[in-house]
C-alpha cells in the first residue's frame, strides 16, 4: 500500500499535496515553508504533478489567487508562516466567510518584532479567529497524514471549509525522519477527485462575496460559527476512515499515560513528543502524571477534553504564544472555558514556553511540574507564568 522512506518534513508535505492531486498552487516563500512551496513548484514543472502554480509578489496575493482558483472549482492549496500569514490575514476571514475549501499548511514560527525566524505558535495565535478548521500535528508522519486529509475535510459539501494544517518551523519542517508514503492508487481511493458545489463560471453565473446589510450580517455570522462547530463530526469521521486505511488513529485530544493521573501536562504541536520523556521519567519516579496533546484547535473539542481530563486534579497548560495584555495566553483560555461550566473542575495553571525558539527540554517539563504542583497547594498565584524569563 505504501513504501517508508527517510525524507525531510517540508518535503514529504509536498508529496501529500502532489498525491492529493492539488490543481492550483499559490505561494510566496517565507522561511521556514519554502521548501515546500519550492518543492511543488518543481513538481509541476517537471510534469508530476499536473497542475497551475502561480508566482505572486506576497502572501496577501498568495490567498487572493488562491480565492480566485478555488472559487473557480480548482483543488487549492498554499503554504505560509509568521509575517506571511500575517500579511494573508484580511484575506483569510474571505476565504472562510465564502465556504472555500482551500487547504494551507502554516510552518508556525514568531512573530515580529523583535525579529525571529525560530518557532513558537504566535503567528497562528493571531489568527484563532479567522473562521478555519485548525489542526497540530508533532511528526513528520502526522504532517503528510493530515495533509492529504485536510482536503477531504475541506471539500466535504457539509464543511465546505478551509483548513489549516500546523506544523512546528524548523524543529518539524528542516528535519528527515522516517515516514510511510502511500501509493497513489490508494489516496485516489480515499479522496476522489473534487467536485465543487459552487463555482464561479460565465455561463452560470452565481454571486460571490455579496455585500451583507446590518438586517442579515449577524446571522450570516452565526451561520458561519454553526458550521464550523458542526464540521467537528466530519473531521473525526475522516479520521477514522484514514485510520481504517493505514492504521493511524488520531483524536481531538490525544492522551499519553493518562490512566490514574493526577497532574496532566496539556501541550500542543512537536514538542508533545519532549513532554512525553519528562511524563516517562515522572511516572518512572513514582509521580502520577500524565500528558494531553490538542490536535484539533478549531473547532475546540470541549467535550473530548473534559473527557480526557476526567479524575485531574491539576492541568498544566503549556503554550507558545503570548496575548499581550490580556489575562491568559489563548490555549489557557480556551481551557478554562472548556471547564468553567463543571462544579467539580481541576485546577487549570498556564506556563509560556518556548518563545522564539528557545529550547525546551523533558527536565524544563519537570520543572514546571513541581513549580505547578507548589502553587496548585498554595491556592493562589498569578495567572500564567513566562517561563524561563532571565533577569
Amino acid at each position: 500500500m505504501g513504501k517508508r522512506v527517510g525524507m525531510e518534513v517540508s518535503i514529504a508535505v509536498s508529496h501529500a499535496v502532489q498525491m492529493a492531486r492539488a490543481e492550483a498552487i499559490a505561494a510566496y516563500p517565507i522561511t521556514p515553508q519554502t521548501h515546500i512551496v519550492e518543492h511543488l513548484s518543481s513538481l509541476v514543472a517537471n510534469g508530476e504533478l499536473e497542475a497551475e502554480f502561480v508566482n505572486v509578489e506576497s502572501e496577501h496575493s498568495a490567498m487572493s489567487a488562491c480565492i480566485g482558483m478555488s472559487a473557480s472549482g480548482a483543488r487549492t492549496y498554499s503554504a505560509t508562516s509568521s509575517q506571511g500569514l500575517a500579511l494573508m490575514n484580511e484575506i483569510l476571514f474571505i476565504a472562510s466567510a465564502l465556504r472555500l475549501p482551500i487547504v494551507l499548511t502554516v510552518a508556525n514560527r514568531a512573530l515580529s518584532g523583535p525579529l525571529s525566524i525560530w518557532n513558537d505558535h504566535s503567528d497562528i495565535m493571531a489568527a484563532k479567529d479567522i473562521g478555519w478548521i485548525q489542526v497540530f500535528v508533532e511528526n513528520g508522519q502526522e504532517a503528510y497524514d493530515h495533509s492529504i486529509m485536510a482536503f477531504k475535510i475541506a471539500e466535504n459539501p457539509q464543511v465546505l471549509l478551509p483548513t489549516i494544517v500546523n506544523m512546528d518551523g524548523f524543529i518539524l519542517t528542516h528535519v528527515v525522519e522516517a515516514e510511510e508514503l502511500l501509493d497513489q492508487e490508494t489516496v485516489d481511493r480515499f479522496l476522489p477527485a473534487y467536485s465543487p458545489r459552487h463555482r464561479m463560471n460565465p455561463k452560470h453565473p452565481i454571486t460571490m462575496g455579496a455585500f451583507a446589510m446590518p438586517e442579515i450580517y449577524t446571522e450570516v455570522k452565526m451561520k458561519h460559527q454553526v458550521t464550523l462547530m458542526n464540521a467537528y463530526d466530519h473531521i473525526t469521521q475522516v479520521w477514522q476512515e484514514w485510520a481504517d486505511i493505514t492504521g493511524r488513529h488520531y483524536h481531538p485530544v490525544e492522551s499519553y499515560k493518562t490512566e490514574g493521573a493526577k497532574v496532566l501536562l496539556l501541550t500542543m504541536g512537536c514538542l508533545g513528543e519532549v513532554a512525553e520523556v519528562a511524563v516517562d521519567e515522572l511516572q518512572a519516579a513514582g509521580e502520577p502524571v500524565g500528558l494531553l496533546k490538542l490536535r484539533m484547535w478549531r473547532p475546540f473539542p470541549f467535550a473530548d477534553l473534559r473527557e480526557a481530563a476526567a479524575g485531574a486534579e491539576l492541568i498544566i497548560v503549556c503554550d507558545r504564544a503570548l496575548s499581550l495584555g490580556g489575562a491568559a495566553p489563548p490555549v489557557l483560555a480556551e481551557v478554562r472555558s472548556a471547564f468553567y461550566p463543571l462544579d467539580n473542575r481541576p485546577d487549570i495553571l498556564g506556563f509560556v514556553i518556548g518563545l522564539g525558539g528557545r529550547d525546551f527540554a523533558p527536565g524544563n517539563f519537570k520543572d514546571v511540574v513541581s513549580q505547578a504542583r507548589a502553587e496548585a497547594a498554595q491556592g493562589s498565584g498569578p495567572e500564567y507564568h513566562l517561563y524561563g524569563v532571565r533577569g
